[in-house]
C-alpha cells in the first residue's frame, strides 16, 4: 500500500488536460454504451482508478457517494470480461439490497452494447428459484449482499473458484451492519489471485485491518466529491414506509400546485407498475425505461412538453440528457444511495432559470442517506409532513368550485340544461339545489368528493414513520435502545399487541449482535427496522420480537438466513409466556436453557430489551454460566 494517498478534488477540470475513457483504457462496446448514456468527462475517482483496476492493481478508495465510483468500478470489469466462461467472474458486495440493485442496473446500462453479458443480483428478498436458475444456466457477474451470497456458498450453489474480481463496495457501512465476519468468509473462499478493490465513505482501522489482509499491495486514492445543486431548487423528504408510497404520492399530487412532474423509481419494472396505478387514479402519467424504444420515448417525452403529459414514471438511465423546462417537480419514489444519481434527478427540475422541487420519500431504515445529500448537495432538505384529510378536501373543493365556474361561463350551453332542470323540478316537485346536489353525485361517480376524517390510516402510518427515533420506542435499534435498563416493559408498544417472539439459534457465545441480527433480517426478509421490537440475546440463542401479522412468505425466505456463518432455523417462540422458571438469588434460571424444548419468554421487566448482553445489572459478572449446573457455594474463610 502506498504510505501518501493522492487526494483529488472532484471538480470540472480544463477538457484539453482532462483525459476521456478512451485514453483512461475503456473501448468497443462498453465505450459506446457509455457515450450513449451522456458520459463525456470522467469523474476523479474514474480517471484514477480505472487505469489500475485495467492494469491488475487492487486499489483501496476513500470515496464518499457521489464521487461516480460505481463506473470505476464496474467499467473495467466489463472490459477484461470473458464470454466465455461461466462461471462468475466478478463479485461485488453491497451493504444494502437496495444498493445492489442500484450497481446491478447500472452494470446493465454499461453493457447495453455487450450481447451475452449474464450479470445477476442476489439479495434477500427475492426467491432462491429466480437466482438458483440465474446461476445454474451461467453469470459472468454477481451482485449481492453478504448474507445472501454466504447463504449461496453454504448452499453449494455458488461457485466463486474462478472469479477474478471483488469489489466491495460502501464497506463502512457493510461493517456497520455486522456484516464483518459474513464478508471475511466469503473472501476467504475466493482465489487468492483475485483482484480485490474496496471502497468506503471512511477509512476507519477496522477497514485498514481489512485491506491489509486481503488486498495485494494496493494503491490508495481518496477523493472528495464536489457536487452542488441549483440553487432555485427545493429540496424537501418524506419519512414513509414503501407499503404507504402510492397512498402518498397520489395525496402530495392532490395537494402540489405542479405543471410536469418526473417520478423516480428504481428498476425499470416499477416504472410501468407505478404508472399504471397512477393512470388508475386519474393522473396522466406514462413510464419510459431503458426497455422502451426510441421513437416511443421521443415521443413520451414529446407528450411531457406539450402538456399532453403530466407525470413521467423514469428510471435513472432513462431520463438522463431529459431537458424539460415545464417539470416544476422531481419526486425520489426510490431514493438513490448515490447521491450523484440524486443530484442527476433532481436537476431535472429549476431548469432555465426557473424554480423547482424537489421531494424526497425515505422509508425509515434509509434515514441515514440524509446525511450524504446534505454533503453532496451543501443544502439540507427540509422535513416535510403528508397532507392531511383537510388539505386535501380543500384543494377538491376548490376545483370542484372552479369546474362550476368554467361550466358557468359556457353560456350557449347551459342555457339548454336550465329547460331539463325546470322539466324535472315541475314534475317531480324537488327544490332546485336538490337536483343540483343529485346531479353532482352523478358526475362524481363511486368515489366521494371528500375524505373521511374519522378514517385516515394513511396519515396515522406516515406519522408513526415521521416520529423522532426515541419516539418511535426505540425500534430502530438505536443507542437509546440499547441503554434501556430492565425497567420494564415499553407501555405504547405493548399495549398495541403487534408483536410476537422469534428464537433464532444463535446467540451470545457466537459473538452476534443486535445490528447484526437486525441487519440480516432485514436483508434476507425484506424487513424495515420498525418491524423490530426487543432483542434478547441468550448464551446459545436470541429472541427476536416481530410483526405478529408477518407474512409466512417472509418466514420462508428467512429460514436459510445464516448469521455469523451460522443458519439461524428461526421459528416462533413456544416458551410459556407467564411467570417462568424461579430464578436463584443470582438472577439466574434455575432450570437453565440446555436442551429442554420449552423456554419462558418473559416480554415483562425480566427481559432485556433492544442490543441488551442479558447481564442483570445486580448479579455478579460470574452469571454469565450456561450450563444446568448449581451454582458454586461461595468459599467462606475459617
Amino acid at each position: 500500500m502506498t504510505e501518501d494517498a493522492a487526494t483529488h478534488e472532484d471538480a470540472p477540470t480544463d477538457a484539453e488536460t482532462t483525459p476521456g475513457f478512451e485514453e483512461l483504457g475503456i473501448t468497443g462496446p462498453v465505450l459506446a454504451a457509455i457515450k450513449a448514456l451522456g458520459y463525456e468527462t470522467p469523474s476523479a475517482i474514474q480517471r484514477e482508478t480505472i487505469p489500475l483496476l485495467l492494469g491488475g492493481r487492487d486499489v483501496l478508495g476513500t470515496a464518499q457517494t457521489g464521487t461516480g465510483k460505481t463506473a470505476a468500478f464496474a467499467l473495467p470489469i466489463l472490459e477484461n470480461l470473458d464470454l466465455q466462461q461461466r462461471k462468475p467472474q466478478a463479485l461485488v458486495l453491497a451493504p444494502t439490497r437496495e444498493l445492489a440493485l442500484q450497481v446491478a442496473e447500472a452494470f446493465e446500462a454499461y453493457a447495453a452494447q455487450m450481447p451475452g453479458v449474464h450479470l445477476l443480483p442476489v439479495y434477500g428478498g427475492q426467491g432462491y428459484g429466480v437466482q438458483l436458475s440465474a446461476l445454474r444456466r451461467g453469470v459472468h457477474i454477481i451482485v449481492g449482499t453478504p448474507g445472501r451470497i454466504m447463504d449461496h456458498l453454504a448452499k453449494g450453489t455458488l461457485d466463486l473458484s474462478e472469479l477474478k474480481n471483488l469489489v466491495l463496495d460502501e464497506a463502512d457501512e457493510m461493517l456497520k451492519m455486522g456484516f464483518a465476519e459474513d464478508v471475511e468468509q466469503i473472501l476467504a473462499q475466493t482465489p487468492e489471485d483475485k483482484q480485490v478493490a474496496l471502497f468506503s465513505a471512511t477509512m476507519p482501522a477496522t477497514i485498514r485491518r481489512l485491506a491489509q489482509q486481503y488486498l495485494h499491495d494496493p494503491e490508495e486514492i481518496s477523493v472528495k466529491a464536489k457536487t452542488t445543486t441549483n440553487a432555485n431548487i427545493t429540496q424537501r423528504y418524506l419519512v414513509v414506509s414503501y407499503a404507504q408510497k402510492v397512498d402518498a404520492l397520489t395525496r402530495i399530487l392532490e395537494v402540489e400546485n405542479f405543471e410536469g412532474m418526473i417520478v423516480f423509481v428504481r428498476t425499470k419494472n416499477e416504472t410501468e407498475t407505478l404508472a399504471e396505478k397512477l393512470r388508475a387514479r386519474g393522473y396522466s402519467a406514462a413510464a419510459i425505461n431503458g426497455d422502451i424504444a426510441q421513437p416511443q420515448r421521443e415521443r413520451t417525452v414529446g407528450q411531457l412538453k406539450d402538456g399532453k403529459l403530466d407525470i413521467l414514471v423514469a428510471t435513472d438511465v432513462a431520463a438522463r440528457g431529459l431537458d424539460v423546462e415545464r417539470i416544476s417537480h422531481v419526486v425520489n419514489f426510490d431514493i438513490p444511495t448515490d447521491t450523484e444519481s440524486y443530484v442527476h434527478r433532481i436537476g431535472r427540475t429549476g431548469r432555465a432559470g426557473r424554480s423547482g422541487d424537489a421531494i424526497s420519500f425515505i422509508t425509515p431504515r434509509e434515514r441515514y442517506l440524509l446525511k450524504h445529500i446534505e454533503r453532496a448537495t451543501r443544502q439540507q432538505p427540509a422535513q416535510m409532513q403528508l397532507p392531511t384529510t383537510e388539505d386535501v378536501n380543500s384543494t377538491r373543493l376548490a376545483r370542484f368550485d372552479d369546474a362550476i365556474t368554467a361550466a358557468l361561463e359556457e353560456t350557449g350551453r347551459i342555457e339548454g340544461f336550465r329547460d331539463i332542470i325546470a322539466h324535472y323540478v315541475r314534475h317531480h316537485d324537488v327544490p332546485e339545489a336538490d337536483v343540483a346536489a343529485a346531479l353532482a353525485v352523478v358526475a362524481q361517480g363511486d368515489t366521494p368528493l371528500l375524505l373521511d376524517p374519522q378514517n385516515d390510516a394513511l396519515s396515522a402510518a406516515v406519522a408513526a414513520d415521521n416520529r423522532p427515533p426515541r419516539e418511535r420506542n426505540d425500534r430502530s435499534g438505536g443507542r437509546d435502545a440499547r441503554a434501556r435498563d430492565d425497567r420494564g416493559p415499553r407501555p405504547e408498544r405493548r399495549s398495541r399487541g403487534d408483536y410476537t417472539p422469534y428464537r433464532i439459534e444463535v446467540g451470545r457465545r457466537h459473538r452476534v449482535e443486535p445490528r447484526q441480527i437486525v441487519g440480516a433480517l432485514a436483508n434476507e426478509g425484506g424487513l424495515g427496522r420498525d418491524d423490530f421490537g426487543a432483542i434478547n440475546i441468550k448464551p446459545d440463542f436470541s429472541i427476536v420480537e416481530l410483526p405478529s401479522n408477518l407474512d409466512p412468505s417472509v418466514l420462508d425466505r428467512l429460514r436459510d438466513t445464516r448469521i455469523s456463518g451460522r443458519l439461524i432455523e428461526i421459528q416462533r417462540d413456544t416458551g410459556r409466556p407467564s411467570r417462568g422458571p424461579r430464578r436463584d438469588d443470582r438472577g439466574r434460571d434455575d432450570r437453565g436453557y440446555g436442551d429442554r424444548p420449552r423456554r419462558s419468554y418473559d416480554g415483562g421487566s425480566g427481559d432485556r430489551g433492544y442490543g441488551d448482553r442479558s447481564r442483570r445489572d445486580d448479579a455478579p459478572r460470574d452469571d454469565r454460566r450456561t450450563d444446568d449446573r448449581p451454582p458454586r457455594k461461595p468459599r467462606h474463610k475459617d
